[in-house]
Order: structure tokens, then C-alpha cells, then sequence
């Protein structure tokens, strides 16, 4: 029995010698793992960007809402009775009880067709401005480019002060934050003095995150708070481990608040800042099917080529075959021999193929701001997929080639 290496030589200069027909079959193979692991490559990165984007919330965080305004609001086609909104009173109540080692934020987005104003600019009214305290930065994930956060004083005594995303910067004070710090703005006709300036949250789902200008919440509820407005609360704990001791104290705690009793059932919602993406991953497993099943579907018409090339091949090299029966080689070197030209052809274009689906389903991560990734689940995949698709179109020509008779062999011309 030859040598491996030796093996995989002769199956490479077999190769070359009809590199015409072997290019289009590994084009083809190529082609169809590049569509795997290009799908699956930009399923993967659009829920890194997702995962991204919501650890906004911070990745050890959970809000409160009332029941039925979330996803979930509605089980088997039916919507939930929907709860009662969450009062500023109800929310700052919470906050005050709840005394789980995490940080609480109370925080009400006013409106979101605020529109800013400094000196002679003004930006188009899609700016969202929100009321928040002084814990929302941390638990929201926001970092500040420069100056500082509010503090107590100014969340209490209606201060018009605010801090402002990176979009308002670019419009009003012509990209530049220090510019921006201690100057005061107009924004529905109220003046504020500007104390913070975000970091950009980036662009990678969307730039709601630099449009934003966040005030104390007691100046927002006064300028928009009614009997009907909802406020939004946000915990984040320490530790991610805590997470779930964490949600059981908020749910035990704000039932108190509420007032509910022992028989009656919660009309607010747990919505962990994962959740969301959890059920997209859920959701892409047909995606994820689908794009198997379209590389199945181009990989089978490779094989099928494939064993027609290896058919033609057992042909043209029928004489060849009795010449190396004659001086020795047994049956099932020939069948190896035949089976390393079809899993090396298949390999070839399988790389190609995993090296042009990473790169194409990288395309996505830039198109949606998000890191490049290296799919090594993906890469395996097509790697694996490609050597079984060799072994299954290289085994009948293979056996055929074996079981050719020597002498008849010898005389084919």
C-alpha cells in the first residue's frame, strides 16, 4: 500500500491533469458552501449586533413594565389584560424599597419629536428627550465623552440642566464636545444648561442612542407627565449570577407596591435585556435550516458532477489501472486512490467556499456596524460537509475502478 503522501501527490497530479473539469466541479462545491456559511456567517453577526445593542441595557439588567405593553403581550392569539401604568410615585417607591445590592432607574421619555436649538442651528424634530435620574447612565450602559452626570440636587429641585448625545453635538456645535460643555441650549422652547456629552453609541442598528438629550425626570414630568404616563424602571444588578434572585425580590417588592394581594396575579412583566434576543435566536432556527438545506441542494448537483467526472476518469485511466494492478497494487489502493481525488476536490473547493462565505457574511456585520467574526462552527461545518460529499460521490467510481480485471484493463484502448 503506497503512502499517504504519496497518494495525496498522484490524486494532485490527476487533478491537474484535467484541472478544466475539476475547476468547474470544485466551483460548484465552492459556490454552495459559500452559501452556508455566508447565510449562517450574517445570522451570527446580526445577532452579535443585536446582542450588542441591547446589552445597552446592560447585559446584567431587567426592566419592570405593565403587563401586555412588552413582547409577550399576547399567549395563544389572545392579548393580556393590560396592567395599570407604572405611576412616578408607584416608580420612586419601588426605588426607595427595594434593597437588593443593584442600582434602580426611573426614567420617562417625554417626547420624541423634541427639536434643539443653539445660537442659529436647530435640528430637525426627531430628538428624543427623556427624564432620568442619576443611576440611568450605568444601568442604561451610557459612558460620558465629557463632563459629568447629574446629581441629586438637580434631579430634585427641577434644574434645567442636560446631558446630550453625540448627533446633537454634530448639528449644533459643529462636532466638537468641548464646545458643546457649559453652553445652553433651547429645546421645546426651554432652555438648558449642557453639564454632559455622550459617547456614541455607534451606528450599528440604528442612531437613536446620539439623538438623545436627557434632563432631570422632574423637569420632563412636569412638562409632559399626566395621570396616564408610564415610567420605565430599570435594575441592574452586580453580578450576572444574581440575576434571577434579583428578579424574584423586584417582583416580590413591586407587588407590595402595587398594593396586590396574596389570590391576585401580577399585572407587570419581568423583561430581562436579553430577552429579545433570545427569541431572535429562536426565530432564525428555520432561517438557519433553510440555509442548510440550499447548501444541501447546491452540494448534491456538485456530486452528482463530481461522480460523473470520476466515472469519465475511471475511463480515461482504465489502462493506467491495469498497469499499476500489474506490477502489484491491490484493489483497495485503487479504490483509495480514487477516493482521495474526490474528498481532495471537494476539500479544495470547500475552503474556497469557507473563505469566500466568511467574507460575504461579513459584508453584513459592515453594512449593520458589527465586529467582524470568524464562524469556526460554520467553517468545521463546510469543512465536514464537503469530505462526506466527496466520500459519497467518489465510492461508486472508486469501487468500479477496483474491480476492474487487470488483463482486460491492459488491452483497453
Amino acid at each position: 500500500m503506497a503512502p499517504l503522501s504519496e497518494t495525496i501527490r498522484q490524486a494532485f497530479r490527476s487533478i491537474k491533469g484535467n484541472w478544466l473539469r475539476a475547476m468547474l466541479t470544485l466551483s460548484i462545491i465552492a459556490f454552495g458552501i459559500m452559501a452556508l456559511v455566508g447565510i449562517l456567517t450574517a445570522i451570527d453577526s446580526i445577532i452579535t449586533s443585536l446582542s450588542d445593542n441591547f446589552s445597552s441595557l446592560g447585559a446584567n439588567s431587567f426592566s419592570i413594565t405593565p403587563k401586555g405593553n412588552e413582547l409577550g403581550g399576547q399567549r395563544h392569539g389572545r392579548r393580556l389584560k393590560q396592567g395599570e401604568v407604572i405611576t412616578f410615585d408607584q416608580a420612586m417607591t419601588f426605588k426607595d424599597r427595594f434593597d437588593f445590592p443593584a442600582r434602580v432607574s426611573v426614567s420617562y421619555t417625554g417626547t420624541g419629536n423634541a427639536e434643539a436649538r443653539y445660537a442659529d442651528k436647530k435640528t430637525n424634530p426627531t430628538i428624543s428627550l427623556t427624564g432620568v435620574d442619576a443611576e440611568y447612565l450605568y444601568v442604561n450602559g451610557y459612558d460620558l465623552e465629557i463632563g459629568r452626570n447629574f446629581v441629586p440636587t438637580e434631579i430634585e429641585s427641577n434644574l434645567q440642566r442636560a446631558i446630550i448625545g453625540m448627533d446633537i453635538v454634530k448639528l449644533l456645535f459643529d462636532d466638537q464636545p468641548e464646545k458643546a460643555l457649559d453652553q445652553s441650549i433651547y429645546v421645546s422652547n426651554r432652555k438648558y444648561k449642557v453639564i454632559g456629552i455622550l459617547q456614541s453609541k455607534g451606528s450599528s442598528m440604528s442612531q437613536a442612542g446620539d439623538r438623545i438629550i436627557l434632563v432631570p425626570i422632574s423637569t420632563v414630568k412636569e412638562a409632559y407627565g399626566t395621570q396616564n404616563t408610564n415610567y420605565n424602571i430599570a435594575v441592574a444588578v452586580n453580578q450576572s449570577a444574581d440575576l434571577d434572585e434579583a428578579t424574584d425580590a423586584a417582583i416580590g417588592t413591586f407587588r407590595a407596591v402595587r398594593g396586590l394581594k396574596l389570590n391576585e396575579e401580577n399585572d407587570f412583566e419581568i423583561f430581562k435585556s436579553d430577552g429579545l434576543v433570545s427569541i431572535l435566536k429562536e426565530n432564525t432556527v428555520q432561517i438557519r435550516l433553510a440555509a442548510v438545506g440550499i447548501g444541501i441542494i447546491t452540494l448534491l448537483g456538485a456530486a452528482i458532477g463530481l461522480m460523473n467526472i470520476m466515472l469519465v476518469s475511471v475511463a480515461e485511466r482504465t489502462r493506467e489501472i491495469g498497469v499499476i494492478k500489474a506490477l502489484g497494487a491491490k484493489n483497495r489502493d485503487i479504490m483509495i486512490q480514487f477516493l482521495v481525488e474526490a474528498v481532495l476536490i471537494c476539500q479544495l473547493g470547500g475552503i474556497l467556499g469557507v473563505i469566500l462565505g466568511i467574507f460575504a457574511g461579513n459584508a453584513v456585520s459592515l453594512l449593520i456596524g458589527s465586529k467582524f467574526i470568524i464562524p469556526w462552527a460554520w467553517m468545521f461545518l463546510g469543512i465536514i460537509t464537503t469530505t462526506v460529499v466527496g466520500l459519497v460521490a467518489g465510492i461508486y467510481p472508486a469501487a468500479k475502478a477496483s474491480r476492474l480485471d487487470p488483463i482486460e484493463s491492459l488491452r483497453y484502448e
